[in-house]
């Protein structure tokens, strides 16, 4: 008998994999993704990274079928992407991005159970999971009645991470989630966002311009250059020995702004480098 979710050798099939995907925005003359293959095992975290316009967006938004190849295949969970209608696909998948964009006129619970809503959800089920949703990302059980403009950027994305998980989703999708947030608040949403993916067992892709983010957030970095993953592996591999000198120079960023603080909790001179 065949068990759900693994290969025919018993081993877990990947949660999502691009095969060969391509996309072209103006008719094949410039490229966001150039025959891109990628393959995420359940339950890891991945930071994808890259200048802008480097394809890592489009990369992400190709697996809920917000943009939809030229050339390739999308699978998650082992289907095809296109087996299933894409409001049906969005449903089961989380996705966060940076404009939060959660609906002024409605209350924050009922921001967070737009999708259990939708999928026909019994009310006090919807209630119960807005309440343990409320907890889970560390805002106040009362806030459920506010409106979104009542509060701060940093609750607002909360509210958007709990949006997200409200159907349960096994995976998550994050564009640059907390680009728009004062350092502080971004520093915490992120370690927020591990904790709430180790302990949900997910599967989280999350795009970044910030390595230092992704070097401490993720269990793997992809890094796009002009629509083609350049490197792809741990934080320590990519570290330690970067496959060419564009990536070694990202990767430098991190250890160079940590020799800086060192520096400076010595009580030595950065020298303004």
């Amino acid at each position: 008998m065949r068990v759900a979710g693994l290969s025919p050798q018993g081993e877990m099939a990947p949660a999502i994999v691009l095969d060969g995907v391509t996309k072209s925005f103006d008719e094949g003359r410039h490229f966001a993704l150039r025959d891109v293959g990628l393959s995420i095992a359940p339950g890891t975290f991945v930071a994808m990274v890259g200048a802008s316009g480097s394809g890592k967006t489009t990369a992400l938004k190709c697996i809920n079928r917000l943009v939809e190849p030229e050339r390739g295949e999308v699978l998650v969970d082992g289907r095809p992407v296109h087996d299933r209608p894409p409001h049906d696909l969005r449903r089961r998948i989380g996705y966060v991005f940076q404009g939060v964009g959660l609906f002024p006129h409605l209350t924050v619970a009922e921001n967070i159970g737009i999708t259990p809503d939708l999928l026909g959800w019994p009310r006090q089920e919807i209630v119960d999971r807005v309440a343990e949703l409320l907890a889970l990302v560390e805002l106040p059980a009362d806030y459920g009645a506010r409106m979104p403009d009542a509060l701060s950027g940093g609750q607002r994305q909360r509210v958007g991470i709990a949006r997200a998980l409200a159907a349960r989703p096994g995976l998550l999708l994050m564009d640059e989630p907390f680009g728009a947030l004062d350092p502080i608040t971004r520093d915490t949403l992120g370690h927020a966002c591990r904790r709430l993916h180790t302990a949900l067992g997910l599967t989280t892709v999350m795009v970044t311009h910030d390595i230092f983010e992704a070097v401490l957030l993720a269990d793997r970095i992809v890094i796009l250059r002009e629509g083609r993953i350049v490197a792809d592996g741990t934080p320590h591999a990519l570290l330690t020995d970067p496959p060419d000198d564009g990536v070694r120079a990202l990767m430098d960023m991190p250890l160079r702004q940590a020799g800086k603080v060192r520096a400076l909790l010595d009580g030595r001179s950065t020298d303004g480098s």
